[in-house]
């Protein structure tokens, strides 16, 4: 059995009926530069008691198609 993957973030959007925008970011350094860059990758991510706001930390974990663009819901709020 594989294990689903999780990643935690932040809410940057809620406008959407049980959908919410989580941005995850990851500090990793450049291949070639060396210096630390900061990477963020937006997903969306199925809430389905409206109960997250913009800001607050989630973690979300990976699913099965839900809709077009999301195949992740929230875990913990």
């Amino acid at each position: 059995m594989h294990k689903r993957k999780t990643f935690t973030g932040v809410v940057s959007s809620n406008k959407m009926d049980k959908t919410v925008v989580v941005t995850v970011s990851t500090r990793m350094p450049h291949p070639l530069y060396k210096k630390v860059v900061t990477l963020k990758r937006k997903f969306y991510a199925h809430d389905e008691q409206n109960r997250c706001k913009e800001g607050d930390a989630v973690t979300i974990v990976e699913t099965r198609p839900l809709s077009k663009t999301k195949r992740w819901r929230v875990l913990d709020a």
